[in-house]
């Protein structure tokens, strides 16, 4: 949803109150209180926590722990059908210039071997409002001004609110089902995943979340993460809404460009047909797309010293994309081979590829698969 610290409308204001809006106390300890309207400060010697009342001009407090934060006073009113008031939140990386103590972000997506974070949620009744976490991402190493795509993963909503846009399809990411929406609000561009009920605490993989953004075409691998963000969208009340507990983690050493197409062939001849494997299919379907996500598992004995996966689409779908993975032939029959970085597969270990792609009529999964000439078993 909007915030000031990206809506054009209050651009001029924050120009105004730099002072105010990044005024930094240091280290919070236990009880810490920011009413100003940016206010912030660190917490952990790792984590920017921010006030951030940018749609209403009515008192907001949070009361800042050495873990999180809480909602003290909220006494802002939005219209339910428009934009909520503020967006108290802890965050890792680069907001408006205030980074967090030592981060390494901005990052370039293809360099991001693992993005990680960890959330404990406390909820209230009788408020309307969302339990969101914003992930930033721009094509530039942006540390200040309004990035161009947004991810909100919504963890709790109350009341008759809505993500920004309209729903697009279903995807299941780290285990759990979402409802997906996509739109903009007029600055960046948004993709939300509700979830279907409540989560108050969970650890997943903030690139899970990014890499289907990527499969959807809304960004690529050389765009930017700058930042992980979790807090409350209220609406109307909110006091006692708290995070209790935050970690975000981003590592670099990924490939250097996961979509750059390697030699025709794979770098290591690839082992006969004595593969003993098993593949995981994993899809998100809406209106005429998809995205697959295939893992390869080595169930045997030996090594697999480079692979070539031959399966064949049914009928109406073709490929339009791929990722980690040289991929001969677009509908129809398929063989996707390794690239420079992912030929070997050591027994009880697994590589994965991907593929974005149309259909028409209805949608059904490969019916077998077969690696360097043996068939595989499919999860």
């Amino acid at each position: 949803m909007r915030r000031a610290i990206r809506a054009l409308t209050v651009l001029g204001l924050l120009a105004a109150a730099t002072v105010t809006a990044f005024a930094v106390a240091g280290p919070a300890a236990a009880d810490t209180q920011i009413c100003e309207q940016y206010g912030s400060t660190t917490v952990g010697g790792r984590y920017v926590v921010m006030n951030n009342r940018w749609g209403t001009s009515a008192q907001q407090c949070i009361n800042v722990t050495s873990t999180g934060f809480s909602i003290q006073t909220q006494q802002g009113t939005g219209s339910t059908s428009g934009a909520p008031v503020s967006y108290p939140a802890i965050y890792y990386g680069c907001h408006y210039t205030n980074c967090s103590p030592g981060t390494n972000l901005p990052m370039q997506v293809s360099s991001i071997s693992s993005a990680t974070s960890s959330i404990n949620y406390q909820f209230v009744s009788g408020a309307t409002y969302d339990a969101a976490y914003d992930i930033w991402l721009d094509p530039t190493p942006k540390k200040d001004g309004v990035n161009q795509q947004e991810i909100m993963i919504w963890f709790n909503r109350q009341g008759s609110i809505q993500p920004i846009g309209s729903v697009v399809g279903n995807a299941t990411i780290g285990g759990r089902s979402w409802e997906v929406w996509r739109g903009s609000n007029g600055s960046n561009a948004v993709v939300s995943y509700v979830a279907p009920s409540p989560i108050s605490s969970w650890s997943f993989s903030v690139l899970d979340f990014i890499n289907d953004v990527k499969n959807r075409g809304a960004i690529t691998s050389s765009w930017y993460l700058t930042s992980i963000q979790a807090g409350f969208e209220p609406w109307i009340g909110g006091a006692g809404l708290a995070v209790t507990n935050f970690s975000a983690a981003v590592n670099g050493g990924g490939p250097t460009n996961p979509t750059t197409p390697p030699t025709t062939s794979p770098t290591t001849p690839p082992t006969g047909g004595n593969a003993a494997c098993r593949v995981t299919y994993g899809t998100n379907v809406w209106n005429s797309g998809f995205t697959a996500n295939v893992t390869v598992a080595n169930t045997g004995s030996s090594a697999i010293n480079g692979w070539n996966l031959r399966f064949t689409l049914p009928s109406g779908q073709t490929i339009t994309s791929s990722w980690n993975a040289n991929l001969t032939g677009s509908s129809g029959a398929i063989t996707a081979s390794n690239l420079s970085w992912n030929g070997n597969i050591a027994p009880g270990a697994n590589a994965s590829f991907g593929f974005q792609g149309t259909y028409s009529g209805s949608f059904a999964n490969p019916s077998s698969f077969a690696l360097n000439g043996s068939t595989c078993t499919t999860a």
